[in-house]
């Protein structure tokens, strides 16, 4: 489905639509408006997060039966970051033939205008909301040599930015899109400091998708700034030096402050003890994609 503009549904998308014999999607209420443009008529079923295992079943048997099943998403291509995945397994492990339509998706739209190289890069979908588990994962893309795209919710994204400036470092090349394929559509590029400055100055509303650079060769082989935070207080520690030891050699390599660093490390601590508590935010981010 179009992520932005209605124009960008293709000719042969909506010629599925008007064939198949039932179109699964998030919402019906969604999806309305848009058939009802195009004088489709074909009959709707919800299927998403959390009715898809429940849901997939029914469809295979449908489909074992002859029907014609077309699967959309709210926006953008179904299966990536949103529902599809299991049906799609369930209906390869059932033999039945499942084809793609090409359509509209915002990895690599925002991929193709963020200025950024594009010959490797690797999609890491919408950051942990925890706090702890967060900072773990950018730590472990801190020296990831290809191009990241990730999702994020708006009000996440000053936060977030944040974060990566100080884990990836400040001068890092990024680009925050937002509303891709709508009449407010902004691509913003910057290195992570600075949009870090900006989204918390201002912060986002709509749609983001955020394109961040991989690290340099240049920056890892020189140690330079960009290469500290691939060192972390938790790596420092198991190495042998204290809390506190760790704590000042990572600020004086990123230029932070020691006790911001070290009070930093000690939340992180105890944030990840309450790491295995439900994910209340898992659907907010369903919400604002």
């Amino acid at each position: 489905m179009p992520i932005g503009d209605i124009a960008d549904l293709s000719p042969r998308a909506l010629a599925i639509l008007g064939q198949v014999d039932l179109i699964a999607c998030e919402d019906t209420r969604r999806i309305a408006p848009l058939l009802a443009a195009h004088a489709i008529r074909t009959p709707t079923l919800s299927y998403f997060e959390h009715n898809e295992e429940r849901r997939a079943p029914e469809l295979i048997d449908r489909m074992r039966r002859g029907a014609r099943i077309a699967l959309v998403t709210d926006a953008g291509t179904p299966a990536i970051s949103d529902p599809g995945f299991r049906l799609v397994r369930e209906a390869l492990d059932a033999g039945t033939q499942v084809g793609a339509i090409p359509g509209p998706s915002a990895v690599v739209a925002a991929l193709s205008i963020a200025g950024l190289p594009t010959d490797r890069f690797t999609f890491e979908g919408f950051l942990s909301s925890k706090p702890a588990s967060r900072r773990s994962e950018l730590k472990a893309l801190a020296r990831e040599p290809r191009t990241m795209v990730f999702f994020e919710t708006a009000r996440r994204l000053g936060p977030t930015l944040t974060e990566m400036a100080e884990i990836f470092g400040a001068s890092r090349e990024a680009a925050v899109t937002r509303e891709i394929g709508k009449t407010y559509e902004e691509v913003v590029r910057a290195n992570l400091g600075e949009l870090a400055d900006r989204f918390a100055a201002n912060p986002a509303r709509g749609e983001i998708t955020l394109v961040v650079a991989g690290i340099g060769r240049a920056q890892e082989r020189t140690g330079g700034v960009d290469l500290a935070p691939a060192l972390t207080v938790e790596l420092l520690c198991e190495a042998g030096l204290s809390l506190k030891q760790a704590s000042a050699v990572i600020a004086r390599l990123g230029g932070l402050s020691r006790r911001a660093v070290y009070q930093d490390e000690l939340a992180s601590r105890r944030l990840h003890q309450g790491d295995n508590k439900p994910d209340d935010d898992k659907d907010d981010d369903k919400k604002d994609r």
